[in-house]
């Protein structure tokens, strides 16, 4: 395949109930899948949604709030994970979203995590993000490096980080080594209280579009929708901020093709890996454009970067 579609979902869970988020997401991939998607895309730990209330103070009602969405976390695999693999194959598309990931063993850590399941119906893997940002270290556990993987599907290959992982460099390193053509940035949602009110000015704009330009590869940059309404009325007092969504879809020289989204919405671009080709040509940060006599990567001790020759 040369040309395929990309679709961003941009759509809010439903807080503190994982049933219905699965739902309402199931529903929101068939849609795409009407539209024509070949890969669809949602946030940061849309299942079961981002933790709105870590930068609160801490009291009571904090911790109530932390019970339950620990109450919601999603085990892998499970029904949620089951659910989502049946509607990605009715469908007919490849879907990366973020979930709650529920630590199997102890369960009582959770793992902000991206999935990425084939339009087959199965799980293709996970990533978990390494390193939670600021508050959310209340809440999420560190991740590992397991989940690095790009993967080769028909289309191309398909990567994705979490956030602020695309502000860490290494991470993306480990992709780019690995050739990504098709890349989720997975973010919570744009943050008007702590940001200009332009979205041309959010870090996940300015990260994304970094990243899309490195590696040579169409970047979606999936957002999640969060607003005050969305919040259940027990824990409004909680909600110190809104995530009001602003996904964008970026072209491998780092130029936006699609957005800012508004509302609840699916963005949609055109993509063809002939542009791709082309970026890659000019810079191929881990190919011609790197010096391996100098710089080496490793994963859990094992060299990734230079790739071992045949």
């Amino acid at each position: 395949m040369t040309a395929l579609r990309l679709a961003a979902i941009q759509a809010a869970p439903v807080q503190f109930d994982k049933a219905a988020s699965v739902e309402k997401a199931c529903g929101l991939i068939a849609e795409a899948g009407r539209l024509g998607a070949t890969v669809a895309a949602f946030g940061e730990t849309w299942l079961p949604g981002y933790p709105f209330f870590i930068e609160a103070p801490v009291g009571d009602l904090w911790w109530e709030a932390a019970a339950l969405y620990l109450e919601n976390a999603i085990t892998l695999p499970g029904p949620e994970t089951d659910a989502l693999c049946a509607a990605a194959r009715a469908a007919g598309i490849d879907v990366v979203i973020g979930i709650a990931e529920l630590d199997p063993a102890t369960r009582g850590s959770i793992y902000a995590s991206l999935v990425f399941i084939s339009r087959e119906g199965t799980i293709l893997g996970r990533h978990r993000k390494l390193k939670p940002t600021h508050h959310e270290r209340s809440i999420w556990a560190d991740g590992d490096a397991q989940g690095l993987q790009v993967y080769a599907r028909e289309y191309g290959r398909l990567s994705g980080l979490n956030c602020w992982e695309h502000n860490i460099v290494l991470p993306g390193f480990a992709l780019i080594s690995q050739g990504t053509q098709i890349h989720v940035a997975a973010w919570p949602g744009h943050e008007p209280a702590n940001a200009p009110s332009n979205p041309v000015w959010s870090r996940q704009l300015l990260l994304s579009r970094a990243f899309a330009s490195q590696a040579g590869a169409y970047v979606i940059a999936a957002a999640g929708l969060r607003l005050d309404a969305h919040v259940p009325e027990r824990f409004k007092s909680l909600n110190t901020f809104e995530h009001t969504g602003q996904s964008f879809i970026i072209d491998p020289r780092g130029e936006v093709i699609a957005g800012p989204a508004e509302g609840e919405t699916i963005l949609i671009a055109e993509a063809d890996l002939a542009e791709v080709r082309k970026a890659k040509l000019a810079c191929d940060p881990a190919g011609h454009y790197a010096r391996p006599d100098l710089f080496e990567l490793k994963l859990h001790g094992q060299t990734i970067y230079p790739p071992k020759s045949d």
